[in-house]
């Protein structure tokens, strides 16, 4: 598995983000959240994510930057959890929305446990389908 997070898997465009707040659907787990989007399916990439943390809750540039490296890393070394169970190209935004200072530790377990949840609801089959024929 390639442990990286490249340019191309960074989420940029202003229009993809602003679909995201719009009409994305949102994920949590605290003090994580996720929110996503299927991506259009000609997307060359996955998986786009983007991260954030809040002035609200970090008033210095220094403490927004240190947990917004400690989200990119985290989800760095948990992507293959995503990639290797999704179907769909997906949008994403993390965030951090706390004013505790969690260790990287906890962090990491987060966001393995919100990573589950997210694939849990994305990979949920309708009743429709779940219905057996007789």
């Amino acid at each position: 598995m390639n442990f990286t997070y490249p340019k191309n898997e960074r989420l940029k465009s202003n229009t993809t983000i602003s679909l995201l707040f719009s009409e994305g659907k949102s994920v949590s787990k605290y003090p994580l959240r996720l929110v996503y989007r299927q991506a259009e399916v000609d997307s060359a990439e996955k998986i786009k994510i983007g991260v954030s943390v809040s002035k609200k809750y970090f008033k210095k540039a220094v403490d927004r930057n240190y947990f917004k490296r400690v989200l990119r890393e985290t989800y760095r070394l948990n992507k293959h959890l995503l990639l290797d169970n999704i179907q769909h190209p997906y949008s994403l935004m993390f965030f951090y929305q706390t004013k505790d200072r969690l260790s990287y530790e906890e962090i990491n377990t987060k966001t393995i446990q919100l990573f589950e949840k997210f694939l849990l609801q994305v990979n949920k089959i309708p009743d429709s389908e779940n219905k057996t024929e007789s």
